[in-house]
């Protein structure tokens, strides 16, 4: 039986963060983004995140992901329900956590082969 070795190297993969910035597939981003396995990264316009709205999150919804990671910046953050009804309405699970906690958990749920989607916050 021959074995061979799968390489993620046309999805999206975070291959390093930083405090200000992330690295996918070894291309540097310091804005905050929308990272998904099978697309290009594409920046979030979204202020900060206390300037956060539903609409951010319905951009995120037309991707049709199952499963949305949040990540907050430095430090884990939570947001209010309603900012992500357009979601939880359609059963993907929102989770927020700091960014770095986010990156590697988009990973590997990028490599079990779901439908993740990243958002990412920079402080």
């Amino acid at each position: 039986m021959k074995l061979h070795s799968t390489t993620p190297q046309h999805y999206q993969t975070v291959t390093a963060y930083h405090d200000d910035a992330v690295e996918i597939n070894a291309v540097r981003f310091d804005y905050n983004l929308i990272v998904m396995p099978e697309v290009a990264p594409v920046p979030w316009k979204v202020a900060s995140f206390d300037a956060l709205t539903p609409e951010d999150f319905a951009s995120i919804d037309a991707a049709n992901p199952d499963v949305v990671i949040l990540g907050t910046g430095r430090r884990q953050r939570f947001i209010h329900p309603r900012l992500t009804t357009c979601l939880t309405d359609r059963r993907i699970g929102v989770e927020c956590m700091d960014s770095q906690a986010a990156c590697r958990t988009y990973n590997i749920l990028m490599a079990e082969g779901r439908r993740v989607a990243l958002a990412l916050l920079f402080d």
